[in-house]
């Protein structure tokens, strides 16, 4: 796969209404998207698919939909107002900002070599190498300037030898006031993840719905990062929806758990969503890696046309947060467990993920182009299918616009499905095959003869007659 491939699909997204650049009509705003129709079904289709394996399928999971805005101490006992940054350098001459580790990733090997001498910091073949020379340069702080221009790092953007500001963190939490003004208000954040919003409810719903250990609570809702690089279409942008789980465990079993969880969201992807297995990988954090809060942490990635990205997280965070919130609320938040006859704070199992980064990858996977019979194709999985048939009359006229209306009337209380009568036949199974609509549906004079449509196979292209009153138990 290739970055053209990408271009392809942003194309697509565009064309056929899935996702559309945001304010476009104003020159747009980097980094923010709007999904358009096609893509606000596709969306709920993934995110329905999600709650319904997480919370259905499992009778100790519950539900949750905690408000983006929380107290501010909330975040000072997570960790994110003193931990949650990225290290960033600015170009003193284009006043560019860069993420360091962004930086260094568009480098060539010979930069890389030099900082990693300089530094001496053992060089590693994956991304984790970009990240730790990133650390490095911030723990140096003024010791370290001039470092990047030395080694000859180049600004992306100009394409010279940039004069480089001494690396500094950048704190990712978007802040707004809460109250009447800026003076009298108080200053909070957008949430940067939904687990919290899970943690500080935890006693709450444990309580009111009787849960025993082990048991879990699910969320999706909207998160927002001040992110310095937004890229890749819609894998990296400031404002996203996250789909967690956080399972609270007996700290005795919590490796037993990890491992439960990662073999579950792993066939997720394949079983339920119809993506490619070679196309997806683990990836354990590395010491260097690991975040503030977390004993292990793997990663679920796909291989984008860009290269591997990270998916979903599956993450032994401990008792950290519970303890925290504990010593900066005062409140107990201790467990007690009837079967063991003892107290303890429970060990959380998090599985974290992207719905934007899932809908890339669900497009990515499904895109494909037929060269033999000229038509780009998105093979969609039936459920995921934003419309699951196109009903097409033959012609406008001889009484076959009506007759496919109601036939569409009758479909349409079932499954979500589109009418469409607009130019030649096969060019409206094209328009559809691009968006990933499985079947179309013509009604021709026949029709009015003996009952009987064609329904055509988006994939195959396979066409097969049958009776109308059959149409509802073949989509089944």
């Amino acid at each position: 796969m290739s970055e053209k491939h990408l271009d392809k699909i942003i194309s697509l997204c565009k064309r056929r209404g899935f996702v559309f650049p945001n304010s476009e009509i104003y020159g747009g705003l980097k980094a923010s998207y709007d999904y358009g129709p096609m893509g606000v079904a596709l969306k709920k289709s993934i995110s329905d698919l999600w709650w319904k394996e997480m919370t259905q399928r499992h009778q100790n999971i519950v539900g949750i939909d905690s408000s983006i805005m929380v107290h501010p101490d909330v975040w000072k006992a997570s960790g994110h107002v003193d931990n949650f940054n990225d290290p960033m350098t600015d170009n003193k001459d284009s006043k560019k900002r860069y993420r360091v580790d962004d930086l260094l990733s568009q480098q060539k090997d010979k930069v890389i070599n030099t900082l990693c001498e300089t530094l001496n910091v053992k060089h590693s073949n994956d991304d984790t190498i970009f990240e730790s020379l990133a650390h490095m340069l911030l723990e140096k702080g003024k010791d370290g300037d001039g470092l990047l221009e030395k080694a000859g790092v180049i600004d992306p953007h100009s394409g010279s030898i940039g004069k480089w500001t001494t690396p500094t963190q950048f704190n990712l939490m978007f802040k707004t006031d809460a109250g009447p003004s800026e003076k009298s208000g108080k200053e909070i954040y957008l949430r940067p993840e939904t687990a919290q919003g899970i943690f500080i409810n935890y006693l709450l719903i444990q309580n009111s719905m009787r849960l025993k250990v082990p048991f879990g609570i699910a969320q999706i809702g909207k998160a927002f990062r001040n992110e310095i690089v937004a890229r890749n279409f819609i894998f990296r942008t400031r404002e996203f929806e996250q789909m967690e789980m956080q399972y609270f465990v007996n700290p005795k079993e919590d490796a037993k758990h990890v491992k439960e969880w990662k073999e579950k969201r792993f066939n997720f992807y394949i079983d339920r969503l119809g993506i490619d297995k070679s196309n997806l990988q683990f990836h354990q954090h590395g010491e260097s890696e690991l975040a503030h809060y977390a004993k292990d942490a793997y990663d679920i990635q796909y291989q984008f046309p860009f290269g591997w990205g990270e998916i979903e997280g599956i993450h032994n965070r401990t008792d950290f947060d519970l303890t925290q919130h504990e010593k900066l609320s005062g409140k107990n938040m201790t467990y007690f467990d009837a079967t063991e006859n003892e107290k303890y704070h429970p060990y959380i199992i998090e599985t974290s993920c992207g719905l934007n980064r899932i809908f890339l990858m669900v497009l990515c996977d499904a895109y494909f182009e037929d060269t033999e019979n000229e038509r780009v194709v998105l093979k969609l999985p039936f459920e995921l299918a934003p419309n699951k048939a196109v009903i097409c009359p033959l012609v406008k006229k001889d009484g076959l616009p009506e007759r496919a209306a109601k036939i569409f009337e009758e479909l349409n209380k079932k499954y979500s499905c589109i009418y469409d009568e607009q130019g030649s036949i096969g060019k409206r199974y094209y328009r559809q095959d691009e968006a990933g609509t499985p079947f179309g549906i013509t009604i021709d004079h026949q029709t009015l003869e003996d009952n009987t449509v064609t329904i055509r196979e988006r994939d195959s292209m396979k066409q097969t007659r049958v009776n109308e009153d059959q149409i509802l138990k073949l989509l089944k």
